[in-house]
């Protein structure tokens, strides 16, 4: 399924819980992993002290040498490192592309150069460009194994959920993963004031019910039985609290998506979700 899994290194510890997650699955599943590790190039900075880009380099390498020896000694793996000059996001990317790999894992926050933090950046530009699925980590799992048993798929019925519950299947059939699709009613009455009457919210509820059917006719069309899950409220704030309930360790969310009317969720719901969620998060594209 994910064969080739390169991860985004910076030394941080989100970054380093992204390399023991990758680590994991390629023990249990097989592939290779590659890190990669970006300096940026700052030419104001590097122009006053030009010695530092030297210096960047160098402790870049040691970091990736002393990580490949980690995987190899710890998971009985082999892992390639690359050092690359350049933004993150876009070294990340060019990389993902170059060695046609299947999977991007990175964490939560991160570093760049060697102090400033850039959580929003690197991971949401990835998320937003990248042409392969994005695992974001945001700490070390030490019971983590490389399965997922309990898989939470938010489904609004848009393409992009259909490939989430899909991704959720294929994992299913990997690990025997128990799967939730989960549909999150909006607060109509927040958005647009109106008052709601015991009708609309029948109403509303039959309609969450139909969408997430779908859900569930297109797991079975894969041989996949799924629970679900309705609830109403806020999509993120939902979201984390029935990953909680649930006990799940892995949350598979499209890339973008619509929640009630017209809202996007790449900037809202999903970043909401991965900011804030305490297990790994998927990022179908």
């Amino acid at each position: 399924m994910y064969d080739t899994i390169l991860v985004g290194f910076d030394e941080s510890l989100s970054s380093r819980a992204a390399v023991i997650e990758a680590s994991n699955w390629t023990k249990k599943h097989g592939g290779k992993v590659i890190l990669v590790h970006a300096v940026f190039f700052d030419t104001e900075e590097f122009g006053i002290a030009p010695e530092q880009q030297e210096k960047r380099f160098k402790i870049g390498e040691k970091a990736c040498i002393q990580t490949k020896e980690m995987i190899t000694s710890e998971f009985g793996i082999d892992a390639q490192y690359l050092l690359c000059e350049g933004e993150p996001p876009e070294v990340i990317i060019d990389i993902a592309n170059g060695k046609k790999a299947d999977l991007i894992v990175l964490g939560t926050y991160g570093r760049k150069g060697l102090n400033r933090l850039l959580m929003g950046s690197v991971t949401s530009n990835v998320i937003g460009k990248s042409l392969i699925d994005v695992l974001v980590v945001k700490k070390q799992c030490d019971k983590c194994t490389g399965e997922y048993k309990s898989i939470l798929v938010p489904f609004d019925g848009s393409e992009f959920s259909k490939k989430a519950i899909d991704r959720a299947c294929q994992l299913s059939k990997l690990d025997g993963s128990s799967i939730t699709a989960l549909y999150v009613i909006p607060r109509y009455e927040e958005m647009l004031g109106f008052f709601k009457t015991d009708s609309i919210k029948k109403s509303l509820y039959q309609e969450a019910d139909k969408i997430i059917n779908g859900a569930i006719s297109l797991a079975s069309s894969q041989g996949i039985t799924i629970q679900k899950e309705i609830i109403e409220g806020h999509s993120a704030d939902k979201i984390i609290e029935t990953t909680i309930k649930l006990h799940n360790d892995l949350i598979i969310i499209g890339s973008h998506g619509y929640t009630g009317i017209d809202r996007a969720l790449i900037g809202s719901t999903t970043e909401r979700v991965i900011i804030n969620a305490t297990c790994p998060i998927l990022v179908v594209r």
